[in-house]
């Protein structure tokens, strides 16, 4: 059965610095058509920067739209579709953590909301840690701390950690770990 759904007309209703807004008439397997409403990004990268002592360095930062202080990995956004996620990876990692990384290792790409949204986040882990300092955005405030791999984990599974990208790229780090593949 064919499930594919393809695009008869776009219309843009908002265009961000982060995000644009199109509502799509697309023709359905059926024949019949629906109105999609697609959020355009660029995409992001996040990163688990695991020490040789397995701890993962975390960020806290308030999340606007949850109005809540939350815990994730060092991540960012892609500044062009066509910006290298490996290069974005290491950019992130340096500005919000001020850390290097002799290797990075592909986790994969998550796709966050495939109903309405057509962001990739593309997952790695550093290793080889070099210190350095930091470079935040002008309107980025966060809090960088080290936990053990394990209390993350255990704050995943006890639902302390809700963010995504987080959750999948952490599991899979302990994973891999686990398998002495990191």
């Amino acid at each position: 059965m064919n499930l594919e759904e393809k695009p008869l007309n776009q219309n843009y209703i908002f265009r961000g610095k982060i995000v644009n807004l199109r509502v799509d008439e697309a023709l359905l397997p059926n024949g019949k058509t629906a109105a999609r409403e697609v959020v355009e990004h660029n995409g992001g990268v996040c990163v688990v920067a695991l020490t040789e002592d397995n701890q993962i360095f975390m960020v806290k930062q308030f999340r606007y739209p949850y109005g809540e202080v939350i815990y994730e990995i060092p991540a960012g956004k892609r500044d062009s579709k066509q910006e290298d996620p490996l290069a974005c990876g290491k950019r992130e990692l340096r500005e919000e953590t001020g850390m290097t990384a002799e290797r990075f290792i592909p986790l994969g790409e998550l796709y966050p909301s495939p109903g309405y949204c057509g962001e990739i986040l593309w997952m790695y882990a550093a290793v080889g840690l070099k210190s350095g300092e930091n470079d935040l955005d002008e309107d980025e405030f966060l809090q960088v701390e080290r936990l053990p791999l394990q209390r993350v984990v255990d704050m995943i599974m006890s639902g302390e950690i809700k963010d995504a990208k987080t959750q999948v790229a952490v599991l899979k780090v302990a994973e891999l770990h686990r398998q002495g593949k990191l």
